[in-house]
């Protein structure tokens, strides 16, 4: 059996949103079967990284959890001054921006009632629920930083980005994860109205950065054990895919690209071949999510001397290219990257 498909086969991640379900809803989950063991066909049968024609559809394929909460439950958790779950009327101001390649990006701004919403359902819906370890874009404790700390010191670095992400991630699967974690019919889908915008995530609400990693947690799980199987090791920056291994090996780098190509369409998306595939090397300078890694996490060194210049300028009242506030932000991200990450991978505190 060739790599690709003994990788493959192995792969069929634990189900992580165990936990938060009652155990009936487990039992339900599993096919009956008490404390949620299942068969060894039927996990293959659920792997993310079996080819189908459709999407994963998250909450659907895995089983839904037992509906415990109702209209009534989102009106308790969200209802507050100026917001009403129930009534509000989602709307969006759309407008491009240009990004630093040039090409143009659509934003969907929410209206202010439809943020107020999005807000509290941030806070009191989705919060408490884990992403997985591999996601550090817009979590609690992760950052940028600790997203380039895992591939410190590698033989060889990997990087894929996933086209349209935020669009790519269907309502059809936020309705899916809605309903596994206990919402009835009415009120997943009345979370899903107030979520997405045009069948995907809106790029410019407050909920979607935290929907994309909740409702992709089997991907992640899907991808890490895919590194982890290999000696690799794996994260994920919003739609920035990181592969890294400590040694230089074609065959196997060639199967992970090959099986992430894969579960990513299993899922409903697919690589951004123009913005990859990165392949850095040890003799070559190394970035993770624009921080250098080669030793140790830093900041490029050509940045570093363009900030000294500007610091430069300002002081002695020439032109500079940023302004004093923009250049304390820079400051204060630099020195985010020098103080580094904790031993538990979370961000260090200034101190």
């Amino acid at each position: 059996m060739g790599l690709f498909r003994w990788l493959k086969k192995k792969l069929a991640p634990p189900d992580p949103f165990a936990a938060f379900e009652s155990p009936a809803a487990r039992s339900n989950a599993a096919g009956g079967v008490p404390g949620g063991v299942e068969d060894a066909a039927g996990a293959a049968r659920r792997s993310p990284l079996r080819r189908s024609r459709a999407p994963h559809r998250d909450g659907r394929d895995a089983g839904i959890g037992a509906a415990r909460f109702g209209l009534d439950e989102l009106a308790r958790r969200c209802a507050g001054p100026g917001i009403d779950p129930l009534t509000v009327e989602p709307g969006y101001r759309t407008f491009t921006i240009t990004k630093r390649n040039g090409r143009p990006r659509r934003i969907d701004a929410p209206d202010e009632s439809t943020a107020r919403v999005q807000r509290a359902i941030l806070r009191r819906v989705l919060g408490g629920i884990p992403s997985h370890g591999a996601a550090h874009g817009f979590e609690r404790g992760r950052s940028v930083v600790t997203n380039a700390s895992v591939h410190v010191d590698s033989a060889v670095i990997v990087k894929m980005d996933i086209r349209n992400f935020f669009g790519a991630t269907r309502a059809e699967r936020v309705l899916g994860f809605y309903r596994r974690f206990g919402w009835d019919e009415a009120s997943a889908a009345r979370l899903t109205e107030l979520t997405t915008l045009r069948g995907g995530l809106p790029q410019g609400a407050p909920t979607s950065p935290r929907l994309a990693n909740l409702v992709n947690y089997r991907l992640d799980a899907s991808l890490h054990a895919l590194a982890d199987s290999v000696g690799a090791r794996y994260t994920r920056y919003a739609d920035d895919m990181t592969f890294s291994m400590d040694e230089d090996d074609a065959s196997i780098l060639n199967s992970i690209i090959g099986i992430t190509r894969d579960a990513l369409i299993d899922f409903g998306y697919e690589i951004h071949w123009r913005k990859t595939l990165h392949l850095r090397r040890t003799h070559q300078r190394q970035t993770v999510t624009g921080i250098v890694v080669n030793d140790g996490v830093s900041l490029a060194r050509d940045t570093r001397h363009w900030l000294r210049a500007v610091e430069h300028h300002l002081r002695t009242g020439r032109a500079a290219t940023l302004t004093p506030t923009q250049l304390a932000g820079w400051r204060a991200y630099e020195a985010m990257i020098d103080r580094g990450v904790n031993d538990d991978g979370t961000i260090a505190d200034e101190g």
